[in-house]
């Protein structure tokens, strides 16, 4: 998995790129927390156009990044999500607390 990110007009944009799996949540969680810690922004994308996949352990880790984020008034909105991204976002609500924007 690799993350990279950049602030413009007080909002963090992310891209997360590759797959997001047992494999590497613990590394995207870690990497998550010091970007959405150390930053000063309004709210934050998350592009997922290069999300090759995304299991449970995946979405776990978005979702704790939300409640983290959702404490501190800041939403998390989606972008450009994969095919793969789309139909996991739709089938289990995820737009609901994350939603998807053009």
């Amino acid at each position: 998995m690799i993350v990279k990110n950049r602030i413009y007009n007080n909002t963090l944009y992310v891209l997360l790129s590759g797959e997001l799996d047992e494999h590497s949540a613990m590394n995207t969680r870690l990497t998550l927390d010091e970007l959405f810690e150390g930053k000063n922004f309004k709210q934050i994308i998350i592009d997922l156009s290069e999300l090759d996949f995304m299991d449970s352990t995946g979405i776990g880790v978005l979702i704790g990044r939300y409640k983290k984020m959702k404490d501190r008034n800041i939403p998390i909105f989606i972008c450009n999500p994969s095919n793969h991204a789309e139909k996991i976002f739709k089938m289990t609500g995820l737009y609901d607390i994350m939603p998807k924007i053009v």
